[in-house]
């Protein structure tokens, strides 16, 4: 790494981090959420940077060396179906395989009668999730359940996610020293409520149980959270300096009600997000959709304590209700960078910056993720801009004191049943993270 490229990133990663903290740094930070979009500006298909995780991670560093980006997503294509298909999962529909090579891959909703999880498997689910998960759910989502050929599907996606997940250190090292770009995220943390719908009973079945049996899916949400618990706390950064994201579907008016949403997806998800804060780290809110009914309760989290990123939430009312107490991040609609031009894109980062990043505290961003329908010029021209304008005269230092770090626990001294707990663990996490991550 050249000294050049060795303070560009010690300036970078201080105005990341000034900024998510409420500091006022130099510039505003540019952190575009880049999926596909890497694709396409490589001149590559949704095929290849989906079913070739290298080559994904390739674009990434693309991108990172073609666009003055602050920080950047090691791979925002964050499924790689390569993994899903030697699962046999039934639940993706993958490029060049099931859908054209150009289109993204896609969730297929289960059939309302034929879900993941049946309404009368609430009561075994409830019980013990990861049991469930092993005997139930698993046979159901895989296709080589279905051609007796599980045992190998199982070894085959294990050895490919200790693959894949091992890859990401050398990547982020990679984005560091080659391009001097800061790794964006850290971990993953999903609201049980999400998780339920997601993977489990689909949309329309949740919606229905929320009216018919709103006490199972309390009970099943309340049965999630100690493991969703335990993958986030687990996947922290251990600087306590990049945030752990939550992606939040739908969690929100008017997917669900106004009541659901305080007794069952927030009271289910809260406990979580104040542990991690609790332990230093951040939370990215990364609230996909419309969330203005929802302010005022992200309102009574500790300062500093999340980013929040406005994808369709009114970015006036986001700033009124949680500018200054935390971070806002987003804004630039993803219909603009696909259909609109480039002075219309620097009218819109112009609109965001005098509103949302007067006294720091702002990050440039697309609204959603970016996927191949974005147009490099309006991407380009979103970047340039920000770096043009979004220029603070005085700095300041984050004004948030982190709490002491988190001792970790100390392993049991027996051997024996160290190692058990360590490889139970790792099964354990594979099975979690098919739910949380594929």
């Amino acid at each position: 790494m050249t000294r050049d490229l060795e303070a560009l990133y010690h300036q970078r990663h201080r105005r990341y981090t000034a900024a998510m903290r409420l500091g006022i740094p130099d510039a505003v930070p540019v952190r575009p959420f880049a999926a596909e979009f890497t694709a396409a500006h490589t001149g590559m298909t949704c095929q290849q940077v989906t079913h070739d995780y290298r080559l994904a991670f390739d674009a990434v560093i693309r991108c990172c060396l073609d666009y003055d980006w602050d920080a950047a997503v090691p791979n925002m294509v964050y499924v790689w179906t390569g993994l899903t298909h030697a699962a046999g999962l039934k639940y993706y529909a993958v490029p060049g395989l099931d859908i054209p090579a150009d289109v993204a891959f896609q969730y297929r909703e289960p059939a309302e009668d034929n879900a993941w999880m049946r309404r009368e498997d609430y009561d075994e689910f409830i019980e013990n999730p990861e049991t469930f998960l092993w005997n139930t759910w698993l046979p159901r989502v895989s296709r080589s359940f279905d051609n007796g050929s599980s045992s190998r599907a199982l070894a085959t996606s294990a050895w490919a996610m200790a693959d894949y997940f091992t890859a990401f250190g050398p990547q982020i090292e990679r984005m560091k020293r080659e391009t001097a770009t800061v790794s964006a995220i850290c971990g993953m943390l999903k609201a049980p409520l999400d998780v339920l719908a997601d993977k489990f009973r689909g949309y329309l079945g949740l919606a229905f149980d929320l009216k018919e049996c709103p006490d199972k899916v309390m009970a099943a949400c309340r049965a999630l959270e100690p493991y969703l618990a335990a993958v986030a706390l687990g996947g922290l950064d251990p600087a306590r300096e990049i945030p752990i994201p939550i992606w939040m579907h739908r969690g929100c008016v008017p997917f669900i009600s106004y009541k659901e949403f305080e007794e069952i997806y927030w009271a289910t998800l809260k406990p979580t997000v104040e542990a991690i804060i609790a332990r230093g780290n951040q939370v990215l809110f990364y609230a996909e959709g419309k969330w203005d009914a929802h302010l005022e309760a992200f309102a009574q989290l500790p300062k500093g304590g999340i980013v929040f990123h406005i994808d369709r939430t009114n970015p006036a009312k986001a700033q009124e209700i949680l500018g200054g107490h935390f971070a806002l991040s987003g804004g630039v609609p993803n219909a603009l960078l696909a259909f609109g031009s480039p002075s219309e894109v620097e009218a819109k980062c112009k609109e965001l910056i005098d509103l949302l990043g007067r006294e720091g505290g702002y990050i440039m961003d697309a609204s959603a993720i970016m996927q191949n329908d974005a147009r490099p010029e309006n991407v380009r021209a979103m970047t340039d801009f920000t770096r043009r304008y979004g220029v603070y005269r005085d700095t300041r230092e984050s004004i948030l004191e982190l709490p002491p770090a988190a001792v970790p626990a100390a392993p049991p001294e027996d051997p024996f049943k160290r190692i058990e707990a360590e490889m139970n663990g790792r099964a354990s996490a594979y099975i979690w993270h098919l739910v949380l991550s594929f």
